[in-house]
């Protein structure tokens, strides 16, 4: 342990309130989470740390002191409240029902139990009632590329009633985690400069030789496919943005139709989305109800070139939209875009709004 090192488990703050775990504090998600629970209002007494037990022993700073990371086994979650994790799939179906079992409220943000008729699926912005229904202890939140629309299809469904949804969307490398960031800047590094490339077929592939976790070459390239494959041609990720979306707006019949695309950005998803409404649209109400929509920021004025990309949005917790238009074709649906950091807007802002849901709700 680092000389000034506080122990797994002591508390950063004497401020009485339940006790956190965040598991998975050293993974992408989980360095975010770090972050967001050293910058926003404190409403927990311990905090503890967990991770693999290769990465237990590390110190981190949270809020101001250097906090050593603890391993995951059971006993971790004694005397736990809420414990979030950020976990891949397997990780998370394996030790949630470890931590509820001791008696905590879990957090998760895998996809182990998005779509499980028992555990709740939410973003606060859009059905925070929800949080208080959790029979098995355990509350969901949806995928990153969900996340990044669902705040501004909510805010418009609560005004016009949705009745479909056309989506593509633009996914970044960090979507796939570490692997996915590494495999995008080393492929730049081989083809950066080389101007000769992307002018015959096959010429990226030769020069990129490993594609990592991807289909085809990334850099220099967008490739129309993420997830795993499903029936129909269709692929995991298309799938979620269907069933998620649907149970968290409570429409069970909805109609969505999804094609996901890889794009070479590190990180920000960023979707285009044709809306169909019940009841007829107006662009400029449209956009004022989505510019007074907690979370939500529109950046949206084409003659000024004003509109959200993902090098722009990165870093920031909202979700941002722009290019809001009236379909010609369809006086009750709209057109837009939009982005959000997938890493802190579509994964560790949602989980910590949930928990804060939480905390408030076990503090006296």
């Amino acid at each position: 342990m680092a000389p000034n090192a506080r122990p797994a488990g002591t508390r950063t703050r004497a401020t009485g309130g339940p006790t956190l775990a965040v598991v998975g504090a050293t993974g992408a998600v989980g360095t975010v989470m770090i972050d967001l629970l050293s910058t926003r209002r404190d409403v927990y007494g311990e905090i503890r740390l967990v991770a693999s037990p290769r990465s237990a022993g590390r110190t981190l700073p949270l809020r101001g002191a250097d906090v050593e990371v603890a391993p995951l086994t059971p006993e971790v979650f004694d005397g736990v409240d809420i414990a979030i994790f950020g976990v891949p799939d397997a990780v998370a179906a394996r030790w949630v029902p470890v931590a509820t079992d001791r008696g905590a409220v879990a957090v998760d943000n895998s996809g182990a139990f998005r779509m499980a008729p028992d555990v709740p699926l939410v973003v606060p912005e859009v059905n925070p009632e929800r949080v208080r229904r959790r029979p098995r202890g355990i509350v969901a939140s949806p995928s990153s590329t969900t996340l990044s629309m669902i705040m501004v299809i909510g805010a418009l469904h609560r005004r016009y009633g949705l009745r479909e949804l056309v989506v593509s969307s633009y996914q970044a490398a960090s979507g796939v985690g570490l692997e996915g960031v590494d495999t995008l800047y080393e492929q730049m590094e081989k083809v950066g400069g080389d101007r000769a490339l992307g002018n015959r077929a096959g010429d990226l592939r030769c020069a990129v030789g490993e594609f990592g976790p991807f289909p085809a070459p990334l850099a220099m390239n967008v490739v129309p496919w993420a997830g795993e494959v499903r029936d129909g041609g269709w692929s995991s990720e298309e799938l979620k943005i269907r069933e998620e979306s649907r149970k968290v707006l409570g429409l069970r019949d909805l109609r969505v139709t999804a094609t996901c695309v890889r794009v070479p950005v590190v990180t920000a998803h960023s979707l285009s989305v044709h809306a169909v409404f019940e009841d007829r649209v107006d662009q400029r109400e449209a956009q004022a109800v989505l510019a007074g929509s907690p979370g939500v920021v529109l950046c949206d004025n084409p003659e000024t070139q004003e509109f959200p990309t993902p090098a722009d949005v990165v870093g920031t917790d909202p979700a941002w939209v722009g290019r809001v238009r009236r379909s010609l074709d369809d006086p009750r649906a709209l057109d837009l875009f939009l982005c959000g950091d997938n890493l802190r807007n579509g994964a560790a802002l949602n989980t910590a709004q949930i928990a804060e849901l939480v905390a408030a709700e076990l503090t006296p």
